[in-house]
């Protein structure tokens, strides 16, 4: 039986970052695609030169032709401009919704119908045009950010509790950037809320830092992280190829959940075969129900500032 296939849309260092893990893992047959002549086939034979020492058997191509892809399974998005210090994800809009919707059209035009994780940022917005670009059900386009910050958020803790990160459940709802929503309550250490573990200011405290943990990593390097991303894509990725069942939080369309319509936001929900199962409903309180609208509001006004 062949093994599955992944696509991965741009060879920079997120989307390198992506296929090297799925490799090691074991998970999957990678294609990263590039318009740069060179970098994803000289990036490929890198980590392909690894296989011996690092004992796995999957193997990464490089391609510039995302018609590469059509037997792919699941496709990641990484491709776009990055930020920049001092540059809001919101800033990126333009730019990089022509690239989303460049390379949509592209991979339409193979007749491939992969589960799609788009990564670049503003992560809800390009994840919205690339869910109206492709026509595909909605389960079958998703963003990563939830994952992504809520690992960060798990760190921060870890850190402060002197835990392993492995004990560590942490929930982030919300759009991927100032307005997403760190839920304290819903967030656990072996189960036990961290509202019973640290004072409310503490509890705060560490909510803003994974917040601000994407523009803390850009300060430090003048680029975006890449290996906290690549390896929250390859989760899901592995989620849904091994049909898991995992609940994660992601970049997810609602259609009435949480009484928000025609808009992608962060919420959990269960993966597997086919990409999104079910979007899980928390009980919100009304303070936190208020803030994840406010968190959609500011989506669907970028959504706005788009033709699609």
């Amino acid at each position: 039986m062949p093994r599955p296939k992944v696509g991965i849309v741009g060879a920079g260092n997120v989307g390198a970052a992506c296929a090297f893990i799925l490799q090691k893992r074991n998970v999957a047959d990678v294609v990263m695609s590039d318009i740069v002549q060179g970098l994803p086939q000289g990036k490929a034979l890198d980590m392909n030169q690894c296989r011996q020492v690092d004992h796995h058997s999957t193997r990464v191509t490089g391609t510039n032709e995302i018609s590469d892809m059509r037997d792919c399974q699941v496709v990641v998005i990484t491709a776009g401009v990055p930020r920049k210090p001092g540059m809001t994800r919101e800033q990126l809009l333009d730019v990089n919704a022509g690239i989303i919707k460049d390379v949509c059209s592209k991979l339409l035009g193979t007749g491939a119908k992969p589960v799609i994780i788009v990564v670049t940022n503003p992560l809800d917005v390009m994840t919205y045009v690339a869910l109206k670009i492709t026509g595909f059900p909605r389960a079958r386009v998703l963003g990563m950010a939830g994952m992504l910050d809520s690992n960060r958020y798990a760190h921060f803790i870890a850190e402060r509790l002197q835990v392993s990160p492995r004990d560590i459940s942490a929930m982030v709802l919300g759009s991927h950037g100032d307005t997403m929503v760190p839920l304290p309550r819903f967030t656990t250490v072996a189960g036990i809320p961290i509202t019973e573990l640290l004072p409310k200011e503490e509890c705060d405290q560490l909510a803003i830092r994974a917040r601000d943990g994407g523009i803390e990593i850009v300060n430090f390097l003048k680029t975006s992280a890449w290996l906290a991303p690549g390896s929250s894509i390859a989760s899901m990725v592995e989620a849904i190829l091994n049909d898991e069942n995992r609940v994660m939080p992601c970049a997810a369309y609602l259609d009435g959940e949480y009484g928000l319509t025609d808009v992608v936001v962060g919420v959990p929900c269960k993966l597997g075969d086919g990409g999104i199962k079910e979007v899980m409903k928390l009980k919100l309180l009304p303070d936190e129900l208020a803030a994840l609208k406010k968190s959609a509001a500011v989506v669907k006004e970028n959504c706005g500032l788009l033709k699609l």
